[in-house]
Parts: structure tokens; sequence; C-alpha cells
């Protein structure tokens, strides 16, 4: 079997590295930024429609609170980026919020973070391969006509690249995130020199429809609500914030100050970026609704279900650069692809928290182990097959997705910077050199605001968005949190009950006896093997147990049994009803209650075959009752292998593929004896 799978593995995710390989898959800045940065920088694509799809229910008059959104996001924006630059220098070592909360606020603190975080991992994924599909599809119908096979397909092809290791899919997603940046970039100044320099009129495709206002003239509480709404969903452009000081290690040295400047770097370009497309949306008077078939207007009549409503961000592109223009076409390319590229950040942010939560004994052992690659490729399969079930049960709607969104990295945020000022607060209890106290104290300013404004956005997030599906995600943390305190629960129970005691117990004590049984279903070369290797242990009983199925054959069996002479006892136990499995762990069982001390010790012969479909002929009895045996207390059960001749033959293709030597090889020698080549280091 396995070399059925080798060869397909190895084209799909690359050859295996070795351990001491580690320190060669570490990012530098330029291709950190894309690998953690890209779920942010791609978000401006579609945060600024979601503000004015909110807006728009109070009819278009209410566009003119979207440069107050914008700023408050900003300024948002900027607070949590503040505040992580401390945790990555305070906390270099990957926990990020998990392990602030943790050792701050205390373990139950920082599983609510770790459950936060992982649900919205989750949901970036969902979200981002659904909203790329929906930009995609706009120009390809095959794609809005198959939505949920081809986010699946894009997921699937994500997970493929993040397996051949962090840094490989860094470099490939590289390129399109920084056309992107550089694309929107471009647009801002052109669209900026047009307008202000140039001045021309640029007109969106939307900017003679007028909406129809759900709402209309709405005042007080009401418009107060819809703005934090607006606001709220404003706020997705946040998500993936936290990534990077979740993926500290992953830099290279030094660590923390490098993935302090990526993290500013990233806090400036999507703060730019979003203000920049809100900007232009307001000149090029962009109109966005909900339900764009019935809410918007042309000469007064409803455009109609045929009208298709694109981003923000094509609808701007397209009053900038005009319609089909090569730059429309890079830019609205490099879109579509930057949304799929975004879940790359969750890719390397879900991975790794699950290797440490995994660590902690909050996850199976499974998740801490790397791949072939390097890569915690078990996390990155669990992330992929949780992202597609969610695809699949929302029909790959990034709208309704979308309002499950952003809950969990602020439930994440808010503990963090809490645990921040806890954590300042301890330090200044102890330290007393001047100029590192007042580094500390403004730390912990910075700390303590952003603990207060993250704790109140998560509020408005929360009142909100809670009856739009905020609910989801609530629960999808709860069962995170329960599933991960149980796997705890588990892995402690497992320790404390293997614990080596410090006085002799009955599992120090040797047992009285030792009953061996060598199973036989016929007399052949694995049954003389297993009853020579039992006699060399020397048990203090012996004997030989086989199941009568088959008069003729049990008869036949005594026969050759004696005529042989073997000077063990045969046991024949009768299966009326033709059962293997059971007339041997009743038989092990009444041993053991007749002599509770002893050891029964079970020989069971079994052939070791070459291919794997040979497999499905052989052992699989011998499976079904190790499996049962392993329950028995008392007692021990010991394969005995046969080699077969084709297990040779396994062997010398094993040793020949061992030996194989690549063209050009032998010219260059052994590889021991090789010259090592030199190595790039940036």
């Amino acid at each position: 079997m396995s070399k059925l799978t080798d060869v397909p593995k190895r084209i799909l995710i690359g050859r295996a590295l070795r351990s001491d390989k580690l320190g060669e898959t570490l990012l530098p800045k330029r291709i950190a930024l894309p690998v953690f940065a890209s779920d942010p920088l791609s978000s401006v694509a579609y945060a600024p429609g979601e503000v004015l799809l909110v807006l728009s229910i109070a009819g278009v008059s209410a566009y003119h609170f979207s440069p107050w959104i914008a700023v408050a996001v900003v300024v948002l924006m900027f607070t949590v980026v503040a505040s992580y630059r401390q945790n990555v220098h305070a906390y270099p070592s990957g926990g990020g919020d998990y392990e602030v909360a943790t050792t701050n606020l205390g373990p139950k603190a920082g599983l609510t973070v770790a459950s936060a975080l992982l649900v919205d991992y989750v949901l970036t994924v969902a979200v981002s391969i659904a909203s790329g599909v929906e930009n995609l599809g706009s120009a390809i119908p095959f794609v809005v006509e198959h939505k949920v096979l081809c986010a699946v397909a894009t997921v699937v092809l994500l997970t493929l690249m993040n397996l051949r290791g962090m840094k490989e899919s860094g470099k490939l997603f590289a390129i399109p995130t920084y056309v992107f940046v550089a694309g929107v970039f471009i647009m801002l100044l052109w669209g900026g020199y047009r307008g202000l320099i140039a001045g021309d009129n640029m007109e969106a495709p939307t900017a003679n429809l007028s909406i129809h206002a759900e709402q209309g003239g709405l005042a007080g509480f009401a418009l107060v609500f819809l703005l934090l709404r607006a606001f709220s969903s404003g706020c997705a452009a946040l998500t993936g914030v936290e990534a990077i000081s979740n993926g500290v290690p992953a830099f290279r040295k030094p660590k923390s100050k490098n993935a302090a400047t990526t993290l500013a770097l990233m806090g400036g370009l999507a703060v730019t970026m979003f203000c920049g497309i809100i900007a232009l949306a307001m000149t090029t008077d962009v109109k966005m609704a909900e339900n764009p078939a019935t809410d918007l207007l042309k000469n007064g009549t409803p455009v109609g279900s045929g009208f298709v409503q694109n981003p923000v961000i094509s609808q701007v592109a397209e009053a900038v650069f005009g319609k089909g223009s090569f730059l429309f076409v890079v830019l609205a390319a490099a879109t579509a692809l930057v949304l799929f590229l975004a879940a790359n950040t969750a890719y390397n942010g879900f991975p790794l928290l699950g290797s440490i939560l995994a660590q902690d004994r909050y996850l199976p052992r499974q998740l801490h182990t790397r791949g072939d690659r390097l890569a915690f490729s078990n996390g990155i399969v669990l992330l992929a097959g949780a992202a597609v079930l969610l695809i699949v049960i929302y029909g790959a709607d990034s709208t309704r997705l979308i309002q499950l969104y952003i809950v969990g990295v602020f439930v994440s945020f808010t503990l963090s910077q809490t645990g921040m000022v806890r954590h300042w607060n301890r330090h200044l209890r102890t330290e007393t050199d001047p100029n590192k106290r007042r580094k500390m104290i403004r730390s912990r300013a910075i700390n303590t605001f952003g603990a207060f404004f993250t704790g109140l956005v998560l509020v408005v997030v929360l009142a909100t968005k809670f009856t739009h599906g905020a609910w989801v995600a609530l629960l999808g943390m709860v069962i995170f949190y329960g599933t991960m305190s149980a796997i705890r629960r588990h892995y402690d129970r497992v320790t404390d009950e293997i614990a080596a005691p410090e006085v002799p117990s009955d599992d120090t004590v040797r047992p009285s006896r030792v009953h061996s049984i060598v199973l036989v279903s016929k007399l052949h070369k694995p049954t003389l093997r297993a009853l020579a290797y039992a006699k060399l242990m020397r048990s203090d009983q012996l004997e030989a147990l086989s199941i009568g199925v088959d008069q003729a054959e049990t008869k036949a069996l005594k026969e050759e049994w004696e005529r042989r002479g073997i000077n063990v006892p045969l046991k024949i136990l009768d299966s009326p009803y033709r059962e293997i499995t059971r007339p041997i762990i009743e038989y092990v069982k009444g041993l053991r209650r007749e002599s509770p001390r002893d050891v029964v010790s079970v020989y069971i012969p079994e052939y070791v075959v070459g291919h794997w479909y040979e497999h499905l002929l052989h052992n699989q009895s011998a499976l079904r009752l190790k499996g049962r045996l392993l329950f028995l207390p008392g007692v021990m059960v010991t394969s005995v292998p046969y080699q077969l001749e084709s297990s040779e033959a396994a062997k010398v293709r094993a040793r020949r593929r061992a030996e194989w030597n690549a063209p050009g090889a032998v010219r260059r020698g052994p590889v021991s004896q090789r010259p090592k080549e030199p190595t790039n280091k940036s």
C-alpha cells in the first residue's frame, strides 16, 4: 500500500525533508507578508462593500456616513496593530493570543481564545474561497453554475500547496498578492490624479441608479444601530491580523523584530487601501444594495433579477481605468486570485495553533507532528475538511458566511489585550529600572486602550450580527471548547493511570505463572515456527489451541499432530456456529478466572506478504482476534511472523529503490563524499 501511494504523494507534495532542514523553511519578511497578511490585505476587496450594503438600508443619503465609519475602522486597525506589536515582542514562541490569555488569565480564558481562533480560521477559508468564486463567477458562467464544486476544488488545491511546505506555498502566493496591492495603489493614484488634477468625471456603472430605502428616515437609536452594524461589517478588514503573532516562529531571526515590522507594514497597506477604495467609491457614486434586484432602481423601476451587482472594487476599477482596459483586467484577476489565497493566512495559523494545543494536550497528539515537508500536515487536512463542510452547508454563499465572521477574532483580540495588561502589571511590580518601567507603562497604555476598544467592538458585533448568523460562530466556539476540554481530561486521566508508582504494585510484581497458548489452524511452517518460539520462552504451561469448525479438518490435524510426535498438548475447542474468535476469547477468560494472578500469553502465527492486495487475503482473523484480546487484562499477545516469498521480493524492491541514483549522481560520486553546495542566505 505504501508503494501504491508513495509516487502520487511525492508528485503532489514533493520529496520528504529531514528534520534538520527546518531552518531552511523559515520565512523572510518579503515572503512572510503575503503568507500571513493575505487575509487582511484581501479583505479590502469586500469590506468597503459590506459597509455600503448595510448603509443602503437607509437609502443613498446614509452613504455620507461611510467616511466616518472608515475612520473608526482605521483607528481600530492602528490600535490592534500597535497592541499586537507588543504581543510579538513579549511572547515570541508562537502561542499568540492563546499563550497570552493562558499565561495571564488562566487556562479557561486561553481555551476560550483558542476556540475562537480555530472557528475564525475555518471561517476565513470558507469566506475567502466563497468570495473568490463569486468574483471569478462574474466573468466565467461555469463557476457560478457549479459554485460549490469550484469552491471545494479550490480548497483541495490550496491544501496541496500548503502540504508542500510554508516557504514553497509562500513563494507561489507572493506574486498575486503583490500584484493586487500594486494594482490597488495604481488605481488610487490614477483615480486621485484624474479627480483632483485632471478634473475628469469618473462614474461607476451604478452611478445612474437610485436606491429604494428599506427603512427610510431613520433617526435616533435606529440610525445609531444601523451605523454600528455597518461599522461591525467594516471590521472584516481586521480579520487575520492576529495570524502574525501566532506565526512568529516561522520568521527568520530576529523573529520578533521581523514579525513586528511585517505587522506594521500590513496595517499601513490595509488602512491605505481600505480608505482609498471608500473615497473613490464616494467619488464615483457607487451604489450597493442587499437585494439589488428590487432595491436598485433605474428611472424608478427595479433593475430586476438579471442585474449583476459587481463588488465595490470592481466598480471603482471600471470607473478609474475603463471597462475592459488592461489594468482593469489585471486588477480584476488579481482580486479574484488574492481572495482565494487569503485563505492561506488560516492555513498557516490553524495548523500552528493546533500543534501548540496538541502539545498542551487539548487536541490529539497527531496535530503536533510535522509531515514529510516539515509542515503540520494533519492540521492542514483538518482545516480543509472543516472548511469544505461549511462551504457545502452554506452553498458557498459569501453573504451568508460573512455573517458568521469576525466574532471569534474579536473574542481573541479582547482577551489577548486584557491578558497583556495583566502581563505588564506583573512585570511592573518587580521592575526597578526607570527606562524599562517607562517602556512598560507605555506598552500597558497601548494594550489597555486596545482591550477597551476591541471589547466595545465585540459587544457591537454580537448585538448587530447575532440574529444574522453570529450565533453559529458562538455555537462552534462552544463545541470546540467542550471537545478540547474533554480531550484534556482524557489525556490527564490516562497520564495518572499509567504513571509509574513509587511503591511496588501488581504491575511491577512478577506473575505467579505464565500459561502460553499457540493458536493453530493447520500444521504448517508458520505453526511450527510459533511452537518453537513459544518453547524458547520457557512458560510454566504450554499448549496448542485449535478451533474445530470442520470435523474432517480437525481429524486430519489430530492425526498429523500425533504422527509428528509434537510434545505440546493440542486442545480442540468445538464451534458449532463456526465462530473462531469467540471460543478463543471465552477460553482465555476461563483461564483468567481460574488463576487471576497468572498471565496468559497467546502466540499467533501470521503470514508476511509483499503486495498490498495480498493483505486482503490473509490475517483478517488474526487482526480481529488481536483486537479482542487487547481488552482482556493479564493477557499478552505475540505475533510470530512468517515471511512468504512475495515479502522477500518486496524487500529486494525496497533495497533497489533505496540504492537508486538520479541521472548524473554516479559521476558526482556518493552523497557522503560530495562537496556541499553553497547556500544562499537572505
